[in-house]
Formats: C-alpha cells, structure tokens, sequence
C-alpha cells in the first residue's frame, strides 16, 4: 500500500475529529475507498511502482558497475603508476651504472695517460743523461788526446832545440878553431910564431 493511501486511511480513523464514514453522513465506507482508489489508480500504481523498482535495480547495477569500473581505473592507474615508476627506477639506474662506467673509463685512461707520460719522461731524462755521458767521455777523450799532442809537440821541440843548441856549441868551436887558425898563419907571415921543434 502508498503512502497517500495510508494518510487517507488516516483521515478516515475515528476520533480524529471527523465524523465517522457511514452511509448516515454521505461519505463512502474506507474499504469501499480503498477499492474506489485500486480501481483508479492501482495500475498506474503498480506501474510506478515497477518503474521504480526497475529504476532502483537499474541504479544500484550501473552504481555497482560505476564502483567497479573506478575500481578497476584505480588499479590500472595505480598499475601503471607503479610500471612508470619502475621503469623510471631502472631508467636511472641504468644512467647511474653508464655514468660510473664513463667515469671509470675516464679514471683509467687518464692513469694510463699518467703513466705514459711517466715513462716519456723518464725515457727522455734516461736520453739526457746518456748524452751527458757521452759528452763527458768526449770531452775526456779530446782532452786526452790534446794532453798527448801537447807532450808530443814539447817532445819535437824539446829535440829541435836540443839539436839547435848541439849545433850552435859545434859551430863555435868550429869558428875558435878558425880563428886559432887564421891567427897561426899570420903569425907566420910575420915570422912571430915558431913551431916548436924549429931553430
């Protein structure tokens, strides 16, 4: 039974004020009414009420459907939401992992740059210091050799001027010799010198 119904049963009870439904006041028994009304508008009643019940079914379906559809978006967002999220992780892992390889790669060859230069280095101060040694063993050569020429040319000369010298005492006794000689033969020519043994 309606609402409507049920407040004009009301109305209809007795000592609410109103007179009692009766044939006596004119007014129709309320089975009568309720029957009256049925035939009126209890189909129309019962459409609406069908209506109403299809409408409510309808409603908590599609409200039932739209909860499980948010549901269901909600965990696919949440889904890829998480895959965004890994992906992005491994993203950064990944330029993490390449960096720190770069890096490295960059730290060893910068060692094995370090350590070459090292050993240019050590290989031109090792060439230099070869040079040096070869110079100084050429510097001592020629100043041995020059040492030697020296005595050498000391050695000629200190015989050239002993020979000179030899020479010149041999030429002076020569020119005593002639000088004795030449002062005997004037001697004689003056008959001033005497040989011994003469009379």
């Amino acid at each position: 039974m309606s609402s409507s119904t049920q407040k004009q049963q009301a109305y209809a009870r007795p000592g609410d004020g109103q007179s009692p439904a009766g044939p006596e006041n004119g007014q129709p028994i309320p089975g009568n009414v309720d029957k009256i009304r049925d035939i009126l508008f209890g189909g129309q009643m019962r459409d609406y009420e069908k209506k109403f019940s299809r409408l409510e079914e309808r409603l908590a379906k599609e409200s039932a459907e739209l909860r499980a559809e948010t549901k269901r978006l909600f965990e696919s967002l949440e889904n890829f939401v998480k895959k965004e999220i890994e992906a992005l992780a491994e993203r950064l892992q990944a330029e993490q992992q390449s960096r720190e390889t770069s890096v490295q790669s960059v730290s060893g060859e910068l060692r094995e740059t370090g350590r070459a230069l090292e050993a240019k280095i050590q290989q031109s101060i090792d060439r230099a210091m070869r040079a040096e040694s070869d110079l100084r063993q050429q510097m001592l050569d020629q100043s041995k050799s020059l040492v030697e020429e020296m005595r050498q040319r000391h050695e000629e000369l200190s015989g050239t001027v002993d020979r000179d010298l030899a020479e010149l005492n041999h030429q002076k006794t020569d020119r005593a010799s002639l000088s004795a000689m030449f002062s005997e033969f004037s001697m004689r020519l003056n008959n001033d010198f005497k040989i011994p043994g003469d009379s």
